[in-house]
């Protein structure tokens, strides 16, 4: 398609936005190379920690590599979509999106190169739950995109991606790391890591969190949409947890799996009441609300 007008050069950049001021961040905090981290330390707890240790924390490492590289596979389509729409903010911002999940891919596939010596297919860790969201939900509904780029279309991509693989299953996982090395004293390097893509991710979320706010605004039948999607995708994605500490009696470094389900379901519920502010709010108000939720996390 032949170009009309170049924003740019016509109204200009609105800074003011939420996109551009998560753009302004990405630029600020998103620039950290993972072949940076220091994995000498974690190189030694690895070899001092015991076989179900070992196991836990490989389990929890496997369906992140995995689940990184869907979404660096899967997300272009989502791009495309704001794109063809005109949105240069958000393309804008869109643009790290895509770069730091590849550098969450490397992350994670440097930790099982240089920390536990490249343990070979790890797909033995992928079970029911996991595959029914990262093998089906997932890429079926980003890639919808390319042939249906609706609002509908783009609702049940952003909860998909945003609201249950980022903001339940991610920020799950994030809590299971600390817990099981930080709280430790374990494996510096890899829980710098998981700082850093922890900062990348809060932004991915803001960014969700302002899309499907805007869309369920300017359609409010959409919501029915969004609410089902999410009650629909909450119970694989409790399943994963759930799967991911039945191999273990007891469950390695002092875990409890109640702990993580409730985690879970706080993250789940924190989502679900910011997207059903939306009902009936104004572009103004939601871009305020978002706003003050970006300025509120200083990473």
């Amino acid at each position: 398609m032949a170009h009309a007008a170049f924003a740019t050069t016509t109204r200009g950049l609105r800074r003011d936005t939420p996109p551009m001021r998560l753009f302004e961040k990405a630029k600020r905090f998103g620039i950290w190379n993972p072949s940076d981290i220091d994995f000498n330390q974690d190189r030694q707890d690895w070899a001092g920690v015991n076989h179900d240790e070992k196991d836990a924390i490989l389990r929890l490492t496997a369906v992140f590599q995995s689940g990184e590289e869907a979404v660096t596979r899967d997300l272009l389509p989502l791009i495309m979509t704001v794109a063809g729409e005109g949105r240069i903010e958000e393309e804008m911002f869109l643009t790290t999106f895509l770069w730091e999940e590849a550098k969450h891919t490397d992350f994670f596939n440097r930790w099982l190169t240089e920390v536990a010596g490249d343990p070979g297919d790890l797909s033995r860790y992928h079970l029911d739950s996991y595959r029914a969201i990262f093998y089906d939900a997932l890429p079926t509904a980003l890639n919808r995109l390319r042939a249906d780029s609706s609002p509908a279309a783009q609702v049940v991509a952003s909860v998909t991606y945003n609201m249950i693989v980022e903001g339940v299953l991610a920020e799950t996982g994030y809590h299971v790391y600390y817990n099981a090395l930080r709280d430790n004293n374990l494996m510096p390097g890899t829980t710098k890591g998981i700082d850093l893509l922890k900062q990348d991710e809060s932004r991915h979320i803001a960014y969700g969190i302002f899309l499907l706010s805007r869309l369920i605004a300017a359609d409010d039948s959409l919501w029915d949409l969004a609410e089902s999607t999410m009650n629909t995708l909450l119970m694989p994605a409790l399943g994963v947890i759930q799967e991911g500490f039945a191999p273990y009696d007891p469950i390695p470094f002092g875990l409890q799996i109640d702990h993580f389900t409730h985690y879970a379901m706080m993250q789940y519920q924190k989502r679900f009441e910011r997207l059903q502010k939306a009902r009936g709010a104004s572009l103004e108000d939601i871009e305020r609300v978002t706003q003050a939720a970006i300025d509120a996390n200083d990473a």
